[in-house]
C-alpha cells in the first residue's frame, strides 16, 4: 500500500486571519505595481521608475521593479496556494488584505517615490497638481476600503469566535 503523496487536510482545520491579510497584501502591492508599470511607464510613457538619469538607467529601474512585483506576485500565489490547501484562507481578510496592500503601494509611491525621494513624477510637461490629488486620493480611497473591510472581518471573527 502506497502513501498518499498529499496528506490529509484536517477536518478541524482554522482559519488564519492575519496571515490571509499579509499574503493578499503583498499580492495586492504586486498587482498596483503592475498596474503602475504596465500603465503608466509602458502604454503612456509617463515616466520610468527612475528619472533621474539617462533613458537607459529608467529602462533599467522599470525593469528591476517589474523583475521586483512579478517575484512578489509569484510568492504571493503560492502563498495563497498554501492556505486555500490547507483550508486556511479567511477570505474575508485576504480581500482587507489585498485593498490594504492596492491602496499601501500608491500612497508609499505617491508620496515617498514622488516627493520626498522626487525618483519620478507621475507626468511631465504639464501641471502635476491634479495628477498628485488624483494619484494620492486614490490611493487613500483604497485604503480606506482595505480599512473598512478589515474592521468587518475582524468583527465577523470576533462574532463567529463568540458563538
Amino acid at each position: 500500500m502506497s502513501t498518499p503523496v498529499h496528506p490529509p487536510t484536517a477536518p478541524e482545520a482554522r482559519p488564519e486571519p492575519r496571515r490571509s491579510m499579509v499574503v493578499c497584501g503583498v499580492i495586492g502591492i504586486a498587482v498596483m505595481a503592475a498596474v503602475d508599470e504596465i500603465v503608466f511607464h509602458q502604454i503612456l510613457d509617463w515616466h520610468h521608475f527612475y528619472d533621474r538619469s539617462t533613458l537607459s538607467v529608467g529602462l533599467l529601474s522599470d525593469g528591476l521593479l517589474h523583475t521586483a512585483e512579478l517575484l512578489a506576485l509569484v510568492a504571493g500565489f503560492f502563498l495563497f496556494a498554501d492556505l486555500r490547501r490547507r483550508r486556511a484562507l479567511a477570505p474575508p481578510h485576504g480581500w482587507a488584505g489585498f485593498f490594504l496592500g492596492l491602496g499601501i503601494f500608491q500612497l508609499f509611491d505617491g508620496i515617498v517615490d514622488h516627493k520626498l525621494l522626487r525618483l519620478h513624477q507621475i507626468r511631465y510637461g504639464v501641471d502635476i497638481t491634479p495628477y498628485d490629488w488624483a494619484w494620492n486620493l486614490a490611493g487613500l480611497v483604497l485604503l480606506l476600503i482595505g480599512t473598512g473591510q478589515a474592521v468587518r472581518a475582524a468583527r465577523r471573527s470576533r462574532a463567529a469566535a463568540a458563538s
